[in-house]
């Protein structure tokens, strides 16, 4: 065998080479082997016709390129780039080309063919697949390294920079994985669950906190700490055949200090590059403000996230379609339902309505909500100013991001249920919020929450008060939009972010040892079973009633601490609710909802099933929900 086979055979050997999808190639003697070809595999029939691809090996650029013969497909050319191991490979698939492998050959003194598959697209035909999100679902946020662990063959991977386990720090890997969730349908349906937002389960092999997801190292490839590609796409299937759809949580502003591409750059310009490390503002009102510094301006948006996140260069249009297409062979690959846009407002605003575009244009049911945080003093109309809205076009950006995950709506609840009441304070905080609705397209597509993976436990914001969290659960399950909610908030998972991060603990019982399984009623203390049995009598209640999923929204001015509105459509159902933000129970006189309660004589509480026979007033008690259902 010669040295250069052999060396070949190594690199097989060491993981360095090919992904498993990937087809084989044929070297000769003294060629250098091609490490990877992103993306990995493509489809013929796609809308755009065009297919970037990036051929990664050391000393590839010295080749030259050719495709043998493939009816419908044609070389556009070949591009060098700074780096001497990367050449940019541009193709034309027409809509007559058939599935199949193009023959590629890179020739220098040797040469080398590498036969990349073309596939039959799925996702047209099938209509289980890319189903979309609406405000008809009910997502169930997780993460997955925390929920539950249902195969242990992943819990050590060879050859990872963080190998092992260590459920005792919250900065290691736990161990849940993609079997873990799948292993707990049953508990996510009976709960009223129809949509599961994992956090990213693409490969994170970074030495310290890959648990997250959001330091991806590997564009094309699941972490192998929760399965393998097709691993994630059997999950799917199997959550789509149980009525339950998957948003896949993508980021598009950063990645990971390990991923090949940074540690192997194709080009300087490939990232923003500064002298030193420079943290970003993180003050996303500095794209759109008139007055805005243009050194601010530039360190918000072209900084690295954190010390282990580089900023790709997306006004580069070579990195823009790399990412573009990497979005696309996801959703084409699995099959998935929605993506949740990481740290959407930090990317390039261009990119940012190129790459919504090419998406929806090729997947206009695809769901699509976007992390536009931004702080409380910043109001409605610079969340609406990331997502569709109303307001013309700011220095040429126009989002056209579906919607928005609302944190305008969750800082205003949290207020009305943890300040005093007041004209403009307390819950009338949440009117306010709720009467910018006017600025969004539609604002029915934003995705409501109490608490996520980066922010505190609302158990914990709300003093531990049982009462506030049924209430805040009750605004969720009736409020518009699309109500989200952070795995064991249902059970009184509790804790802060800072500072030791325990808002991110594992789900008691998803873990053969742990002392205590919440997913059973038997597991569960009296309080949490009493809060998952709220939680899930709501869910259930409005997965059955299209009313709270698509009805209209009226609400009334708040008065003394209460704040009441109403869900109605035109098939005359109408659901009534009243929060009480304050310490005692409130009478409230009913004749001044009259407009909406026109015709009605009795009501059902939905929570109690008590018959209302009376409507001419309603009775409160001290932070409480009150939802009737009028008959």
């Amino acid at each position: 065998m010669s040295f250069a086979k052999l060396l070949l055979v190594l690199l097989l050997l060491a993981g360095s080479c090919l992904p498993a999808s990937a087809a084989p190639l044929v070297a000769g003697p003294g060629v250098p082997p091609i490490s990877r070809i992103d993306p990995t595999f493509w489809w013929v029939g796609m809308k755009n016709p065009k297919l970037q691809l990036l051929v990664h090996g050391p000393g590839l650029a010295a080749s030259q390129v050719a495709l043998a013969s493939y009816p419908g497909v044609t070389l556009d050319g070949f591009q060098r780039l700074e780096s001497p191991n990367y050449l940019v490979v541009n193709l034309t698939i027409s809509p007559s080309a058939q599935p199949g492998k193009l023959q590629l050959t890179f020739k220098g003194q040797r040469k080398t063919t590498y036969a990349y598959e073309l596939r039959a697209r799925t996702t047209p035909g099938d209509k289980s697949k890319v189903q979309g999100i609406s405000s008809a679902d009910f997502i169930y946020l997780l993460m997955p390294d925390r929920f539950a662990n249902g195969d242990p063959t992943n819990d050590m991977v060879k050859g990872n920079r963080a190998p092992g386990l260590a459920r005792d720090s919250m900065y290691a890997r736990h161990g849940g994985d993609l079997k873990g969730i799948e292993d707990h349908f049953d508990y996510l349906k009976e709960l009223g669950v129809t949509a599961i937002w994992p956090t990213p389960v693409v490969d994170n092999n970074m030495p310290k906190a890959g648990y997250h997801g959001y330091a991806l190292t590997d564009y094309y490839a699941v972490d192998p700490h929760y399965g393998r590609n097709e691993d994630y796409v059997r999950f799917v299937q199997h959550a789509h055949e149980q009525g339950l759809k998957v948003i896949h949580d993508v980021v598009l502003n950063h990645m990971g200090s390990f991923n090949y591409l940074w540690l192997d750059q194709p080009a300087k310009d490939w990232f923003h590059q500064w002298p030193t490390f420079t943290r970003g503002n993180y003050r996303n009102g500095t794209v759109n403000d008139p007055h805005v510094s243009a050194l601010d301006r530039k360190i918000f948006s072209t900084t690295m996230f954190d010390t282990t996140m580089p900023d790709p260069a997306q006004e580069n249009p070579l990195v823009a379609t790399y990412l573009i297409q990497n979005f696309l062979w996801w959703v084409e690959y699995t099959g998935v339902d929605g993506y949740r846009v990481d740290t959407y407002t930090y990317s390039d605003p261009t990119f940012l309505m190129n790459w919504g575009k090419a998406i929806l244009d090729e997947y206009p049911q695809l769901g699509m909500f976007g992390e536009t945080w931004m702080q409380e003093a910043e109001g409605v109309a610079q969340q609406a100013f990331w997502t569709r809205n109303v307001f013309p076009p700011v220095n040429g950006f126009k989002s056209n991001l579906p919607g928005a995950i609302d944190f305008t709506l969750r800082y205003a609840l949290l207020e009305g249920l943890t300040k005093p009441q007041g004209f403009s304070e307390g819950i009338a905080k949440l009117y306010y919020a709720v009467q910018g609705d006017w600025m969004y397209e539609d604002a029915s597509r934003n995705v409501i929450f109490l608490d996520n993976h980066d922010v505190d436990r609302v158990f914990s914001e709300l003093g531990e008060d049982v009462r506030k969290q049924k209430m805040a659960l009750a605004w969720l399950l009736t409020e518009r939009g699309i109500p989200q909610l952070y795995y064991g908030t249902e059970v009184l998972m509790k804790n802060f972010s800072r500072p030791d991060g325990l808002l991110r603990e594992d789900f008691p019982g998803g873990w053969p040892t742990d002392p205590k399984n919440a997913f059973t009623a038997a597991g569960r203390t009296p309080a949490q079973h009493d809060m998952h049995e709220y939680v899930r009598k709501l869910a259930t209640y409005r997965k059955t009633h299209p009313v709270l999923q698509t009805g209209q929204l009226t609400h009334f001015v708040p008065e003394d601490g209460v704040y009441t509105y109403c869900r109605h459509d035109q098939q005359g159902h109408t659901v009534l609710v009243m929060l009480n933000c304050n310490p005692t129970a409130k009478t409230v006189p009913l004749n001044r909802f009259a407009e909406r309660l026109k015709g009605y004589t009795a009501a059902r509480d939905v929570l109690t099933e008590a018959v209302v026979s009376d409507l001419q007033t309603a009775t409160v008690p001290a932070y409480t929900a009150l939802v009737w259902e009028l008959r």
